[in-house]
Protein backbone atom coordinates (compact mmCIF):
# COMPACT_ATOMS: atom_id res chain seq x y z
CA UNK A 1 0.00 0.00 0.00
CA UNK A 2 1.78 3.13 -0.88
CA UNK A 3 1.97 6.31 1.36
CA UNK A 4 -1.51 7.97 0.18
CA UNK A 5 -3.49 5.25 0.42
CA UNK A 6 -2.20 4.38 3.95
CA UNK A 7 -3.48 8.05 4.71
CA UNK A 8 -6.46 7.74 3.15
CA UNK A 9 -7.30 4.63 4.94
CA UNK A 10 -6.29 5.70 8.54
CA UNK A 11 -8.84 9.11 7.96
CA UNK A 12 -11.41 6.66 6.77
CA UNK A 13 -11.83 5.11 10.49
CA UNK A 14 -12.85 7.29 13.91
CA UNK A 15 -9.81 8.65 15.87
CA UNK A 16 -8.83 6.18 18.91
CA UNK A 17 -11.03 6.43 21.49
CA UNK A 18 -13.80 7.59 19.24
CA UNK A 19 -16.73 5.31 18.37
CA UNK A 20 -20.24 5.62 15.51
CA UNK A 21 -23.71 4.95 16.66
CA UNK A 22 -25.51 3.50 13.92
CA UNK A 23 -28.90 1.89 12.92
CA UNK A 24 -30.05 -0.07 14.22
CA UNK A 25 -28.07 0.36 18.07
CA UNK A 26 -29.37 4.28 17.25
CA UNK A 27 -32.79 3.71 17.64
CA UNK A 28 -32.02 2.53 21.07
CA UNK A 29 -30.67 5.92 21.74
CA UNK A 30 -33.31 7.35 20.49
CA UNK A 31 -35.57 5.15 22.90
CA UNK A 32 -33.23 6.32 26.10
CA UNK A 33 -33.77 9.72 25.02
CA UNK A 34 -37.50 10.17 24.91
CA UNK A 35 -37.87 7.93 28.16
CA UNK A 36 -35.63 10.51 30.11
CA UNK A 37 -37.04 13.12 28.24
CA UNK A 38 -40.51 12.32 29.71
CA UNK A 39 -39.54 11.38 32.72
CA UNK A 40 -37.37 14.56 33.78
CA UNK A 41 -39.96 17.01 32.11
CA UNK A 42 -42.65 15.56 34.30
CA UNK A 43 -40.64 17.07 36.90
CA UNK A 44 -40.43 20.64 35.80
CA UNK A 45 -37.01 20.38 33.48
CA UNK A 46 -36.55 21.82 30.57
CA UNK A 47 -34.27 21.53 27.99
CA UNK A 48 -30.60 22.94 27.80
CA UNK A 49 -28.17 23.24 25.02
CA UNK A 50 -24.36 24.43 25.81
CA UNK A 51 -21.80 24.87 23.10
CA UNK A 52 -19.47 21.62 23.14
CA UNK A 53 -16.45 24.14 23.22
CA UNK A 54 -15.78 26.27 26.28
CA UNK A 55 -13.63 28.78 27.48
CA UNK A 56 -11.00 26.56 29.82
CA UNK A 57 -11.18 28.61 32.52
CA UNK A 58 -15.27 27.30 32.98
CA UNK A 59 -13.33 24.23 33.97
CA UNK A 60 -10.24 25.01 35.45
CA UNK A 61 -12.07 27.35 38.11
CA UNK A 62 -15.43 24.68 38.38
CA UNK A 63 -13.63 21.24 38.33
CA UNK A 64 -9.96 22.24 39.78
CA UNK A 65 -6.57 22.71 38.64
CA UNK A 66 -5.35 19.15 40.62
CA UNK A 67 -7.66 17.44 38.88
CA UNK A 68 -7.29 14.59 37.03
CA UNK A 69 -9.71 16.02 34.02
CA UNK A 70 -8.47 18.89 33.91
CA UNK A 71 -4.66 18.49 34.79
CA UNK A 72 -4.51 15.00 32.44
CA UNK A 73 -7.36 14.19 30.28
CA UNK A 74 -9.28 17.87 28.85
CA UNK A 75 -8.86 18.37 25.21
CA UNK A 76 -7.31 22.17 25.47
CA UNK A 77 -6.24 24.22 22.73
CA UNK A 78 -5.88 28.15 21.25
CA UNK A 79 -7.93 29.06 18.62
CA UNK A 80 -7.11 31.60 15.97
CA UNK A 81 -8.20 34.32 18.16
CA UNK A 82 -5.05 32.94 20.99
CA UNK A 83 -7.96 32.22 23.19
CA UNK A 84 -7.56 28.77 25.13
CA UNK A 85 -10.75 26.88 24.81
CA UNK A 86 -11.57 23.13 25.79
CA UNK A 87 -13.58 20.98 24.54
CA UNK A 88 -16.43 20.16 27.12
CA UNK A 89 -15.19 17.41 29.60
CA UNK A 90 -18.19 17.26 31.78
CA UNK A 91 -21.77 18.85 31.81
CA UNK A 92 -22.62 20.55 35.05
CA UNK A 93 -20.16 23.40 35.15
CA UNK A 94 -21.59 24.53 31.10
CA UNK A 95 -25.05 24.34 32.50
CA UNK A 96 -23.60 26.67 35.54
CA UNK A 97 -21.89 29.26 33.07
CA UNK A 98 -25.40 29.49 31.25
CA UNK A 99 -27.13 30.22 34.60
CA UNK A 100 -24.52 33.31 35.36
CA UNK A 101 -24.62 34.11 31.54
CA UNK A 102 -28.43 34.25 30.94
CA UNK A 103 -30.00 34.97 34.64
CA UNK A 104 -33.11 32.71 34.77
CA UNK A 105 -35.42 33.04 37.42
CA UNK A 106 -34.02 30.47 39.61
CA UNK A 107 -35.74 27.19 40.68
CA UNK A 108 -34.08 26.85 37.33
CA UNK A 109 -34.35 23.33 36.51
CA UNK A 110 -32.95 21.97 33.52
CA UNK A 111 -32.09 18.60 31.46
CA UNK A 112 -29.20 17.59 28.61
CA UNK A 113 -28.14 15.09 26.66
CA UNK A 114 -24.70 16.16 25.18
CA UNK A 115 -21.15 14.72 24.31
CA UNK A 116 -18.28 15.16 26.12
CA UNK A 117 -14.58 14.85 26.01
CA UNK A 118 -11.79 13.16 27.98
CA UNK A 119 -8.50 11.96 26.83
CA UNK A 120 -7.86 8.72 28.96
CA UNK A 121 -7.28 5.55 27.44
CA UNK A 122 -9.86 3.80 25.72
CA UNK A 123 -11.92 0.60 27.23
CA UNK A 124 -15.02 -1.57 26.59
CA UNK A 125 -17.98 1.55 27.62
CA UNK A 126 -15.07 4.13 27.75
CA UNK A 127 -14.89 7.02 25.27
CA UNK A 128 -12.70 9.70 24.49
CA UNK A 129 -15.99 10.64 23.49
CA UNK A 130 -18.89 9.75 25.68
CA UNK A 131 -22.45 11.08 25.70
CA UNK A 132 -23.92 12.08 29.08
CA UNK A 133 -27.99 12.80 29.77
CA UNK A 134 -28.27 15.13 32.67
CA UNK A 135 -30.17 17.35 35.44
CA UNK A 136 -29.33 20.20 36.82
CA UNK A 137 -31.30 22.59 39.58
CA UNK A 138 -30.06 25.41 40.47
CA UNK A 139 -31.24 27.30 43.28
CA UNK A 140 -32.98 25.45 46.39
CA UNK A 141 -30.83 24.58 48.72
CA UNK A 142 -33.70 22.42 49.77
CA UNK A 143 -32.86 18.93 51.03
CA UNK A 144 -35.61 17.38 49.81
CA UNK A 145 -34.71 18.61 46.14
CA UNK A 146 -31.72 16.38 47.18
CA UNK A 147 -33.88 13.12 47.37
CA UNK A 148 -35.97 14.24 44.31
CA UNK A 149 -33.07 14.31 42.30
CA UNK A 150 -31.61 11.02 43.52
CA UNK A 151 -34.66 9.52 43.24
CA UNK A 152 -35.83 10.55 39.44
CA UNK A 153 -32.15 8.87 38.64
CA UNK A 154 -33.00 6.41 39.95
CA UNK A 155 -36.50 5.76 38.76
CA UNK A 156 -35.07 6.35 35.10
CA UNK A 157 -32.79 3.04 35.82
CA UNK A 158 -35.00 1.02 36.70
CA UNK A 159 -37.58 2.26 33.96
CA UNK A 160 -34.81 0.49 31.70
CA UNK A 161 -35.41 -2.44 33.36
CA UNK A 162 -32.19 -2.56 35.52
CA UNK A 163 -32.24 -4.39 38.58
CA UNK A 164 -28.70 -5.24 39.49
CA UNK A 165 -28.15 -1.49 40.12
CA UNK A 166 -26.89 -0.01 43.15
CA UNK A 167 -26.93 3.44 45.09
CA UNK A 168 -23.89 4.81 46.94
CA UNK A 169 -24.50 7.60 49.21
CA UNK A 170 -22.09 10.32 51.50
CA UNK A 171 -21.66 13.99 52.16
CA UNK A 172 -18.72 15.90 51.47
CA UNK A 173 -19.90 18.46 53.61
CA UNK A 174 -19.36 22.62 53.51
CA UNK A 175 -16.97 25.35 53.55
CA UNK A 176 -17.74 25.28 57.64
CA UNK A 177 -16.79 21.66 58.21
CA UNK A 178 -14.52 20.26 55.37
CA UNK A 179 -11.62 22.37 56.58
CA UNK A 180 -11.12 20.57 59.77
CA UNK A 181 -11.71 16.95 57.88
CA UNK A 182 -8.72 17.81 55.50
CA UNK A 183 -6.24 18.75 58.25
CA UNK A 184 -7.96 15.34 60.41
CA UNK A 185 -7.21 13.31 57.04
CA UNK A 186 -4.08 15.17 56.07
CA UNK A 187 -2.84 14.12 59.68
CA UNK A 188 -3.81 10.31 59.55
CA UNK A 189 -2.18 10.35 56.03
CA UNK A 190 0.96 12.32 56.73
CA UNK A 191 2.69 9.05 58.49
CA UNK A 192 1.44 6.78 56.02
CA UNK A 193 2.32 8.33 52.90
CA UNK A 194 5.52 5.87 52.01
CA UNK A 195 2.57 3.39 51.72
CA UNK A 196 0.26 5.31 49.17
CA UNK A 197 0.21 4.29 45.32
CA UNK A 198 3.30 6.12 43.62
CA UNK A 199 1.27 9.12 42.55
CA UNK A 200 -0.50 10.14 45.86
CA UNK A 201 3.03 10.01 47.35
CA UNK A 202 3.88 13.53 46.41
CA UNK A 203 0.15 14.76 46.33
CA UNK A 204 -1.35 13.34 49.42
CA UNK A 205 -0.87 16.64 51.44
CA UNK A 206 -2.53 19.11 48.14
CA UNK A 207 -5.87 17.02 48.30
CA UNK A 208 -6.39 14.29 50.89
CA UNK A 209 -9.76 13.35 49.53
CA UNK A 210 -8.28 11.82 46.63
CA UNK A 211 -6.81 9.89 48.20
CA UNK A 212 -10.00 8.45 49.34
CA UNK A 213 -10.88 7.85 46.05
CA UNK A 214 -8.06 6.32 45.31
CA UNK A 215 -8.96 2.37 43.53
CA UNK A 216 -4.87 1.14 44.01
CA UNK A 217 -4.82 -1.73 46.61
CA UNK A 218 -2.11 0.22 48.34
CA UNK A 219 -4.13 3.60 48.74
CA UNK A 220 -6.95 1.50 49.83
CA UNK A 221 -5.16 -0.29 52.14
CA UNK A 222 -3.70 2.77 53.99
CA UNK A 223 -6.96 4.40 53.90
CA UNK A 224 -8.91 1.33 55.79
CA UNK A 225 -9.25 3.13 58.84
CA UNK A 226 -9.34 6.90 58.01
CA UNK A 227 -11.38 8.64 60.07
CA UNK A 228 -14.70 8.90 58.65
CA UNK A 229 -16.24 12.58 57.13
CA UNK A 230 -19.93 11.45 58.43
CA UNK A 231 -18.00 11.67 61.62
CA UNK A 232 -17.41 15.11 61.33
CA UNK A 233 -19.95 17.05 59.41
CA UNK A 234 -21.23 20.07 61.22
CA UNK A 235 -24.66 20.75 62.72
CA UNK A 236 -26.44 21.89 59.48
CA UNK A 237 -24.73 19.46 56.81
CA UNK A 238 -25.70 16.08 59.16
CA UNK A 239 -29.17 17.67 59.58
CA UNK A 240 -29.07 18.01 55.98
CA UNK A 241 -27.81 14.89 55.14
CA UNK A 242 -30.61 13.53 57.64
CA UNK A 243 -33.12 14.81 55.62
CA UNK A 244 -31.52 13.67 52.45
CA UNK A 245 -31.61 10.23 53.84
CA UNK A 246 -35.03 10.13 55.10
CA UNK A 247 -36.65 11.43 51.87
CA UNK A 248 -34.91 8.52 49.99
CA UNK A 249 -36.37 6.11 52.85
CA UNK A 250 -40.08 7.97 52.16
CA UNK A 251 -39.23 7.32 48.57
CA UNK A 252 -38.32 3.67 48.54
CA UNK A 253 -35.40 4.45 46.55
CA UNK A 254 -32.64 1.63 48.28
CA UNK A 255 -28.71 3.16 49.19
CA UNK A 256 -26.14 2.54 51.32
CA UNK A 257 -23.45 4.85 53.04
CA UNK A 258 -20.05 4.99 51.32
CA UNK A 259 -17.42 6.80 53.17
CA UNK A 260 -15.19 6.75 50.09
CA UNK A 261 -17.37 8.00 47.56
CA UNK A 262 -16.19 11.74 47.53
CA UNK A 263 -16.21 12.25 43.93
CA UNK A 264 -13.83 14.09 41.55
CA UNK A 265 -14.11 17.46 41.51
CA UNK A 266 -13.97 20.56 44.15
CA UNK A 267 -17.08 21.63 42.97
CA UNK A 268 -19.20 18.96 45.09
CA UNK A 269 -20.83 19.70 48.67
CA UNK A 270 -22.90 18.01 50.93
CA UNK A 271 -24.50 15.79 49.51
CA UNK A 272 -22.64 13.16 46.60
CA UNK A 273 -24.20 9.98 45.11
CA UNK A 274 -23.47 7.53 42.42
CA UNK A 275 -25.10 4.23 40.46
CA UNK A 276 -23.13 1.11 39.78
CA UNK A 277 -23.97 -1.61 37.83
CA UNK A 278 -23.54 -5.43 39.65
CA UNK A 279 -24.34 -6.81 36.51
CA UNK A 280 -20.93 -5.18 34.37
CA UNK A 281 -16.94 -5.80 35.03
CA UNK A 282 -16.23 -3.47 37.86
CA UNK A 283 -13.88 -1.72 36.00
CA UNK A 284 -16.49 -0.03 34.15
CA UNK A 285 -19.89 -0.90 36.62
CA UNK A 286 -20.36 3.11 37.21
CA UNK A 287 -23.45 4.02 35.38
CA UNK A 288 -24.16 7.71 36.69
CA UNK A 289 -23.95 9.84 39.73
CA UNK A 290 -23.88 13.26 40.85
CA UNK A 291 -24.20 15.43 43.75
CA UNK A 292 -24.50 19.04 44.89
CA UNK A 293 -22.71 21.74 44.26
CA UNK A 294 -23.90 25.33 46.43
CA UNK A 295 -20.63 27.32 45.02
CA UNK A 296 -20.14 26.48 41.59
CA UNK A 297 -22.11 29.39 40.30
CA UNK A 298 -20.24 32.56 42.85
CA UNK A 299 -17.25 30.42 41.02
CA UNK A 300 -18.16 30.84 38.01
CA UNK A 301 -18.84 34.97 38.89
CA UNK A 302 -22.61 34.56 39.61
CA UNK A 303 -23.95 35.08 42.86
CA UNK A 304 -24.52 32.37 45.95
CA UNK A 305 -26.65 30.34 44.37
CA UNK A 306 -27.37 26.07 45.43
CA UNK A 307 -27.20 23.80 43.18
CA UNK A 308 -27.65 19.74 42.34
CA UNK A 309 -28.01 17.51 39.60
CA UNK A 310 -26.54 14.25 38.19
CA UNK A 311 -25.32 12.46 34.96
CA UNK A 312 -25.43 9.07 32.96
CA UNK A 313 -23.71 7.99 31.13
CA UNK A 314 -25.35 6.76 27.76
CA UNK A 315 -22.31 3.85 26.48
CA UNK A 316 -22.34 2.76 30.50
CA UNK A 317 -26.33 2.81 31.22
CA UNK A 318 -26.67 0.62 27.78
CA UNK A 319 -23.73 -1.63 28.63
CA UNK A 320 -25.35 -2.49 31.37
CA UNK A 321 -29.03 -3.23 30.16
CA UNK A 322 -27.56 -5.86 27.43
CA UNK A 323 -25.97 -7.07 30.74
CA UNK A 324 -28.85 -7.61 32.09
CA UNK A 325 -30.58 -8.55 28.67
CA UNK A 326 -32.86 -5.90 29.32
CA UNK A 327 -34.00 -3.34 26.66
CA UNK A 328 -32.65 -4.83 23.74
CA UNK A 329 -31.60 -3.11 19.98
CA UNK A 330 -34.35 -3.42 17.52
CA UNK A 331 -34.88 -2.12 14.29
CA UNK A 332 -37.76 0.78 14.35
CA UNK A 333 -40.63 -1.48 12.68
CA UNK A 334 -41.95 0.09 9.42
CA UNK A 335 -45.91 -0.26 8.64
CA UNK A 336 -45.67 -0.72 5.16
CA UNK A 337 -43.17 -1.17 1.84
CA UNK A 338 -44.27 0.10 -1.26
CA UNK A 339 -43.04 -1.77 -4.62
CA UNK A 340 -43.97 0.10 -7.81
CA UNK A 341 -42.92 -1.94 -11.40
CA UNK A 342 -44.75 1.12 -13.37
CA UNK A 343 -41.68 3.46 -13.31
CA UNK A 344 -41.98 5.40 -9.33
CA UNK A 345 -44.34 7.83 -9.48
CA UNK A 346 -46.77 5.99 -8.13
CA UNK A 347 -44.87 5.22 -5.16
CA UNK A 348 -43.33 8.31 -4.74
CA UNK A 349 -47.10 9.84 -4.19
CA UNK A 350 -48.15 6.65 -2.16
CA UNK A 351 -45.59 6.75 0.57
CA UNK A 352 -45.74 10.77 0.46
CA UNK A 353 -49.67 9.96 1.36
CA UNK A 354 -49.00 7.56 3.57
CA UNK A 355 -46.74 9.21 5.99
CA UNK A 356 -48.93 12.16 5.93
CA UNK A 357 -51.25 10.22 7.72
CA UNK A 358 -48.94 9.03 10.22
CA UNK A 359 -47.86 5.56 8.79
CA UNK A 360 -44.12 4.56 8.67
CA UNK A 361 -43.85 3.46 5.14
CA UNK A 362 -40.40 3.17 3.21
CA UNK A 363 -40.41 2.13 -0.79
CA UNK A 364 -38.09 0.42 -3.89
CA UNK A 365 -35.82 2.79 -6.15
CA UNK A 366 -33.56 2.09 -8.99
CA UNK A 367 -36.67 0.23 -11.09
CA UNK A 368 -35.91 -2.40 -9.58
CA UNK A 369 -37.58 -5.98 -10.37
CA UNK A 370 -40.47 -7.40 -8.73
CA UNK A 371 -38.74 -10.08 -7.28
CA UNK A 372 -35.49 -7.89 -6.42
CA UNK A 373 -38.62 -5.54 -4.58
CA UNK A 374 -39.95 -8.65 -2.99
CA UNK A 375 -36.56 -9.31 -1.49
CA UNK A 376 -36.10 -5.62 -0.16
CA UNK A 377 -39.26 -5.37 1.37
CA UNK A 378 -39.10 -8.70 3.35
CA UNK A 379 -35.48 -7.16 4.61
CA UNK A 380 -37.14 -4.15 5.75
CA UNK A 381 -39.32 -5.55 8.57
CA UNK A 382 -42.52 -3.87 7.07
CA UNK A 383 -45.56 -5.43 7.79
CA UNK A 384 -47.51 -5.24 4.57
CA UNK A 385 -46.38 -4.55 1.32
CA UNK A 386 -48.41 -2.50 -1.22
CA UNK A 387 -47.56 -3.48 -4.99
CA UNK A 388 -48.47 -0.92 -7.57
CA UNK A 389 -48.15 -2.99 -10.95
CA UNK A 390 -49.33 -2.38 -14.62
CA UNK A 391 -52.93 -3.84 -13.69
CA UNK A 392 -53.31 -1.82 -10.42
CA UNK A 393 -51.76 1.00 -12.26
CA UNK A 394 -54.99 0.77 -14.85
CA UNK A 395 -57.89 -0.65 -12.91
CA UNK A 396 -56.80 2.37 -10.19
CA UNK A 397 -55.88 -0.04 -7.10
CA UNK A 398 -53.39 -0.96 -4.88
CA UNK A 399 -52.37 -4.57 -3.76
CA UNK A 400 -52.52 -4.92 -0.38
CA UNK A 401 -50.11 -7.82 0.42
CA UNK A 402 -49.41 -8.91 4.12
CA UNK A 403 -45.56 -9.94 4.83
CA UNK A 404 -46.12 -11.45 8.15
CA UNK A 405 -48.64 -14.28 8.85
CA UNK A 406 -50.67 -16.38 6.42
CA UNK A 407 -53.29 -13.68 5.32
CA UNK A 408 -53.45 -13.33 1.19
CA UNK A 409 -53.12 -10.62 -0.87
CA UNK A 410 -56.08 -8.56 -1.79
CA UNK A 411 -56.80 -5.38 -4.15
CA UNK A 412 -57.83 -1.98 -2.40
CA UNK A 413 -59.12 1.12 -4.26
CA UNK A 414 -56.52 3.50 -4.81
CA UNK A 415 -58.67 6.54 -2.69
CA UNK A 416 -59.49 4.02 0.72
CA UNK A 417 -55.74 3.21 1.05
CA UNK A 418 -54.88 5.06 3.88
CA UNK A 419 -58.27 3.43 5.53
CA UNK A 420 -57.46 0.18 4.53
CA UNK A 421 -53.99 0.07 5.49
CA UNK A 422 -54.90 1.05 9.14
CA UNK A 423 -57.70 -0.90 9.50
CA UNK A 424 -55.90 -3.86 8.44
CA UNK A 425 -52.77 -2.94 11.48
CA UNK A 426 -55.15 -2.16 14.07
CA UNK A 427 -57.33 -5.38 13.63
CA UNK A 428 -53.60 -7.07 13.29
CA UNK A 429 -52.83 -5.39 16.53
CA UNK A 430 -49.91 -3.83 14.79
CA UNK A 431 -50.63 -0.44 15.88
CA UNK A 432 -52.42 1.15 18.50
CA UNK A 433 -56.25 0.94 18.38
CA UNK A 434 -59.06 3.86 18.85
CA UNK A 435 -59.01 4.58 22.88
CA UNK A 436 -61.46 3.23 24.50
CA UNK A 437 -60.73 4.04 28.15
CA UNK A 438 -63.55 6.25 29.75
Amino acid sequence: MNPGTAARADTARTPKGMHDVVWPESARWELTVARFARLVESAGYGLAITPVLEHAGIFHRGIGEGSEVVGKEMYTFADRDGQLMALRPEGTAPIARSFVQHHPVPPWKTWYIAPSFRHENPQHGRYRQHFQLGVEALGPADADLDAETVALAHEFLAGLGLRQVTLKLHSMGDGVCRPGYLALLGAYLAPRQAALCQPHQGRASENPLRVLDCKTPECRAATADAPHFLDHLCDPCTEHFGRVRSGLDALGVPFTLDHRLVRGFDYYTRTTFEFASGATPAAQNGIGGGGRYDGLVELLGGPPTAGIGFGIGMERVLMACDAEGTFPTAAPQLDAYVMDTTGGESALTLTAELRRAGLRVDRAFDGRSMKSQIRSADRSGALVALVVGPQELAAGTVGLRPLRGDAEQRSVPRADIVSELKGFLINAMFIEGPDTTP
